[in-house]
């Protein structure tokens, strides 16, 4: 098996994939700054075939020195958060990420002219996509949409032409993976978090399944919901996207070719509230929701198309989101019962 090196190791879609990773039997270094989370444990942490470095992704000598012993890199590194961030740290996504990914294209340039490094697979985002005006998003309209209004989705796209870029010059081979609306457990506030209320309840992360999760638990009634409800998203579970991530990793049908990685399951934000109220509450209330006003970001639909990953890939997200919601509530209930979120 491959060792791989998976930069924002202790991340919310790292850790699914360092777990993935191992599962396979893959031998896997995990590199990331803790800048997000602080000191996370991790289930894996005593795995033999795991190693965790405490380092910043900007270092490129420490990622030179890093990705020369592997023969993967999955660059997932990033300052990244919910749709509050985008507001809140606008100029900070953009320059740090960029930092991120112009070191670890760097590194992974100079190790693979030295024989050993096979691939780069870099994590894009389905926020490529902000722009468009027509459903599904099909791999390649990234590049002939507007381009992202936000910071956040201009550099993810950004990550997606260094990718190619580094190929058209340094022949570093590439796949690129762009997850859409990852939902699973790990995920806290973050240290830098800004408090942002939603009715009486400040939002855990931005992020619409946790915070709805945390409100209704928190007993909100009427639920407060960002917008009208009627922007579509496709809730995919961390573990499908690991699923998919190290699969696009290690087909070589992959090669210089990038991926939609997500259910093909749309689900209104009102949809989502209701089903979470109801499996919260066990009908023993009427669902009740007031409209707040949006984030300027919060994009109208992100639906994919799934068809080139499955047929190329051969992979699928199957799990449903009832399955997901049935992992998600107890833990977010263990999280507030703890103070983490």
């Amino acid at each position: 098996m491959s060792t791989v090196l998976v930069s924002g190791s202790a991340g919310f879609i790292g850790g699914y994939v360092v777990e993935e990773l191992l599962k396979r039997g893959h031998q896997v270094i995990g590199v990331d700054n803790l800048s997000k989370y602080g000191e996370v444990a991790k289930s894996y942490d005593s795995n033999p075939n795991y190693r965790f470095v405490k380092g910043d992704c900007t270092d490129i000598a420490l990622m030179t020195e890093l990705v020369s012993e592997c023969d993967h890199f999955i660059a997932g590194a990033a300052m990244i958060g919910g749709i509050s961030y985008f507001h809140h740290y606008a100029y900070d996504l953009l320059a740090t990420n960029e930092r991120i990914i112009a070191a670890s294209c760097d590194a992974a340039i100079a190790a693979h002219k030295s024989g050993r490094l096979k691939k780069v697979t870099y994590l894009s985002s389905s926020m490529v996509f902000e722009s468009t005006n027509t459903w599904p998003s099909i791999e390649g309209q990234e590049r002939e949409v507007a381009p992202p209004l936000s910071s956040y989705g201009f550099q993810k796209l950004a990550v997606e032409y260094f990718a190619r870029a580094a190929w058209d010059q340094y022949q570093l081979p590439y796949t690129i993976a762009r997850p859409f609306n990852c939902v699973g457990i790990g995920e806290r506030r973050a240290l830098g978090d800004v408090e942002v209320m939603s009715g009486n309840v400040a939002l855990a992360m931005s992020h619409v399944v946790p915070d709805l999760v945390q409100k209704i638990l928190k007993g909100q009634d009427p639920l407060h919901i960002l917008g009208d409800g009627t922007q579509v998203r496709h809730y995919t579970y961390g573990g499908d996207l690991a699923e998919g991530i190290v699969t696009a990793m290690e087909s070589d049908a992959a090669l210089n070719e990038d991926f939609n990685l997500s259910t093909a399951e749309s689900t209104t934000v009102l949809e989502l509230a209701e089903v979470i109220w109801n499996k919260v509450h066990m009908g023993a209330k009427p669902f009740n929701y007031v409209s707040d006003d949006p984030f300027e970001h919060d994009v109208a639909k992100r639906v994919p198309s799934v068809t080139k990953a499955k047929e190329v890939l051969g992979f699928e997200a199957t799990t449903s989101l009832d399955e997901m919601l049935d992992e998600v509530i107890p833990w977010i209930q263990r999280a507030i019962d703890d103070g983490t979120i």
